[in-house]
């Protein structure tokens, strides 16, 4: 039973015949309380009978309440039940903004629209609240075309220059995708509201391009806002996801030059640029774990999540475990991430034993975690092993397998000898294979020395990457491994008559935390000349160290 206060248990007694308790004021009194007290569908269920049973179902605050309660409980299915029976009475436009605002949460837009669209019908005007909740449905579905038309009736409401209006029709239109209509907008209302400008910072990163989200947020007012942190969140993440770990470091660091204090969010975006840095930011992170602990935020699984990431990323995989066995609280991606952790590392017996302790732990596996386990398998060669679990995902775990379980197996298979099998299993895959399939069979027939299937590989990765030269180069060394020299000249005169170049070769340093990348042929460097300077100095030393050692071998086979 619904656990009301005393007054309203006593109220509830005193129903007349007629099944009213006392006056208007006083059953809306104790109504208002049962609302409060509602935890479970069972409680809503009661509160909807004593609403009937009052007369105050169509009561605008109540209804409103109602359908908030319902919301925040998980319900809005039954608050939407409970508004369509009666839709055509409501008469103010509160309920229909409450019951647009329910759905929407609750990943509902169709439903929301639906709402949205019944205001023309029940004679009233969407306000500043409606158009922000129904666009939100709008972004939802995609309904780029249904959100123009929104946009038409706000400036036909007067309402198109109204901030959260403008800051929801920005939004809609970037997670459409219309970036450009964002931007138009954008400049048309020009307001210098924090929350705009963020919508539009949000929008540029969203879309892929976090070069224009920065260029804004450099023009922005640094006013310590919300909206603010979520737009130096979104630049900094939206870096990280295009591959730009630098720039997000130096946005990370610029913002806090600007004492905005970043959240577990934007914690998370910059821990995820240092696990792409590996050991080059590894300081950074270190100092990111410890304003975590200094913070608070130690049981927040996310960034725990992110850390043993971080770590194993940066090379120091023992203090990934470290963090991992110091949670209290984990969740299937944590367990995934140590996983992946390991076999990242070549653990994988250590990161076969971490999932046993998953299914110990009674801890439902997904596909990405049978992605990090048939690694594991690859990289100690247990192809047993690889092809019981490849069978479980399926038959125990109701996981069907993906490109890239059918990519690890194949792998496994062709790494260990076992061709024909490897081969068989890309025929039976339901999936077209991709480059990096054909790959591992082509690195696999370099290993085992099977010309036949490194041609075969070969002939679908000139179609898929025509470009990569490193795969005509393994191709060639088949040839030359296997004695067909002529073969091994014409695949590299081939690749000289397609044009396809060899990538050249980089490698990268640290020095006094900036990291100086160098590549083959580059005279780019700022200082090219006083380090050539000093690889020709240290070549010349070692020239003489070599000549030394090579007279005192000969003094020794003297001697002897």
């Amino acid at each position: 039973m619904i656990r009301l206060s005393r007054s309203a248990i006593e109220a509830g007694r005193r129903n007349n015949k007629c099944g009213l308790v006392l006056g208007a004021a006083e059953n809306e009194r104790v109504l208002c309380s049962v609302l409060k007290s509602c935890s479970n569908l069972k409680h809503v269920e009661q509160a909807h009978g004593l609403m009937l049973r009052t007369a105050l179902d169509h009561d605008t605050i109540l209804l409103t309440q109602f359908i908030d309660k319902c919301s925040s409980l998980g319900f809005s299915s039954y608050a939407y039940s409970m508004f369509s029976f009666n839709s055509q009475t409501h008469s103010h436009i509160y309920v229909f903004n409450a019951m647009i605002k329910a759905l929407t949460l609750s990943h509902s837009a169709f439903e929301a629209l639906l709402v949205y669209k019944s205001i023309g019908w029940a004679k009233l005007r969407p306000d500043g609240y409606s158009f922000p909740f129904a666009l939100k449905a709008v972004a939802d579905l995609q309904a780029v075309r249904l959100g123009t038309q929104i946009h038409s009736q706000t400036i036909c409401a007067g309402l198109d220059t109204n901030n959260h209006v403008v800051t929801a029709l920005i939004q809609m239109y970037s997670s459409c995708a219309h970036i450009l209509d964002a931007r138009q907008l954008f400049d048309i209302v020009s307001v210098d509201e924090v929350s705009v400008w963020s919508a539009m910072v949000a929008g540029y990163a969203k879309v892929g391009d976090p070069d224009s989200a920065w260029d804004l947020l450099d023009r922005m007012t640094q006013t310590q806002t919300n909206a603010l942190l979520i737009s130096w969140t979104a630049v900094i993440a939206g870096y990280a996801q295009m591959d730009r770990p630098n720039k997000a470091i130096s946005v990370f660091r610029r913002m806090q030059l600007e004492n905005v204090e970043p959240d577990e969010i934007a914690m998370l975006a910059a821990l995820s640029a240092c696990a792409q840095l590996g050991a080059i930011q590894i300081e950074l992170g270190e100092c990111i774990h410890g304003y975590i602990h200094k913070r608070g935020f130690d049981q927040m699984v996310p960034l725990k999540n992110a850390l043993i990431e971080m770590y194993a990323k940066s090379g120091n995989i023992c203090k990934a475990l470290q963090v991992f066995e110091n949670m209290n609280h984990t969740t299937v991606v944590t367990w995934t991430t140590i996983i992946s952790a390991l076999a990242f590392h070549g653990l994988g017996t250590q990161a076969l034993e971490m999932f046993s302790r998953m299914e110990t732990a009674k801890v439902e596996p997904n596909d990405i975690t049978f992605i990090a386990v048939l690694s594991a398998c690859t990289h100690i060669g247990l192809v047993d092993l690889g092809r019981y679990y490849f069978n479980v995902m399926r038959y125990r775990h109701a996981v069907q397998p993906k490109i890239q379980h059918y990519g690890c197996m194949i792998d496994l298979l062709a790494r260990a000898g076992y061709l024909r099998e490897a081969l068989g299993l890309v025929s039976q895959m339901p999936f077209k294979p991709s480059a990096a399939i054909w790959g591992s069979l082509l690195a696999a027939s370099n290993i085992h020395a099977d010309a036949e299937l490194g041609e075969f590989a070969m002939q679908h990765l000139m179609k898929l990457e025509p470009w990569n030269s490193g795969n005509y180069a393994i191709l060639s060394n088949i040839y030359a491994s296997t004695g067909k020299w002529e073969k091994s000249v014409m695949t590299r005169k081939m690749m000289r008559e397609k044009g396809v170049r060899k990538m050249p070769g980089w490698s990268f340093i640290q020095v006094s935390n900036r990291a100086h990348e160098f590549i083959a042929g580059d005279t780019s460097h700022p200082q090219f000349d006083r380090i050539h300077g000093i690889l020709f100095n240290m070549n010349e030393q070692m020239k003489i160290a070599h000549h030394q050692l090579s007279e005192l071998c000969e003094l020794l086979d003297f001697d002897g």
